[in-house]
């Protein structure tokens, strides 16, 4: 690609030897855009920089979404910021959906699966499988995924999904890795909403975790799925953790919606 070439989102795209690819999976908008850097150079500044960014391309993609007409459901903590960074810009009433990763043993952040608010447990077969891990293996861990998933449905005050059901039900988090966490919000929501169209939208994922996950949603939207991946934390300059009070204060804000940003 010609060093001078500029993407809409990310900016100026130099011409180098390591790439990675930025694509955004959207039915009716598709591209694929060589950009520069180490494997692991950031993206973004922070999670509400990245949520600015993905307000613009779901705004691109799916032009027919309002306050009026869609809902975000935001996956804590993390995804929380990036989920009132869309609603400030695009009015959309903001809320949480509560699951809760299972841990791999001695890697924590390596997800061997997850649970979804109603309790149902997903997998992730392929790292089990890698890891060699049988399922009284992780019992300690999925213990303990549930017990801090009950806790902070009480603590958020988990609404569930209103009725008569949004039109639009958006689920965002600030990356996806293994994608479990993802699947089981999905999952979730495919029952708790059945009428509702879902779209997953993230900033960045592993290429080959975006595309498994367009069998879980009406609609996929990744900023950014370089390859290989490593962490979600390292495409991000400042990628802190997210306190609980942080995420009750952002659920305030944004729960009934925002006065959308103008674009004038």
């Amino acid at each position: 690609p010609s060093p001078n070439l500029l993407h809409p989102t990310f900016g100026p795209v130099p011409d180098r030897n390591s790439i990675f690819y930025i694509k955004t999976i959207c039915k009716k908008r598709r591209e694929r855009i060589s950009v520069t850097a180490g494997w692991y150079r950031p993206l973004f500044r922070d999670r509400v920089e990245a949520g600015k960014k993905l307000s613009a391309e779901l705004k691109k993609c799916f032009p027919q979404l309002t306050p009026q007409n869609a809902l975000l459901l935001a996956i804590p903590r993390g995804g929380v910021e990036v989920g009132a960074a869309i609603a400030a810009e695009l009015g959309i009433p903001l809320d949480v959906l509560v699951v809760r990763k299972i841990g791999a043993p001695l890697h924590p952040e390596l997800a061997v699966g997850a649970v979804g608010p109603d309790g149902r447990r997903v997998l992730n077969l392929d790292v089990l499988h890698q890891l060699g891990l049988r399922e009284e293996d992780f019992a300690e861990e999925e213990a303990r995924a549930r017990t801090e998933l009950a806790a902070r449905l009480r603590l958020y005050g988990f609404r569930g999904i209103p009725s008569p059901h949004p039109t639009h039900c958006i689920v965002v988090d600030d990356g996806i890795a293994t994608g479990a966490t993802a699947k089981s919000a999905l999952l979730w929501l495919r029952q708790a909403a059945p009428t509702s169209r879902t779209i997953l939208a993230a900033p960045v994922a592993p290429p080959e975790t975006g595309e498994e996950l367009r069998a879980y949603a009406d609609e996929v939207v990744v900023l950014a799925t370089p390859s290989p991946f490593g962490a979600v934390g390292a495409f991000y300059e400042r990628f802190p953790q997210v306190s609980d009070e942080r995420v009750l204060n952002l659920l305030r804000s944004y729960r009934n919606g925002a006065a959308p940003h103008s674009t004038s």
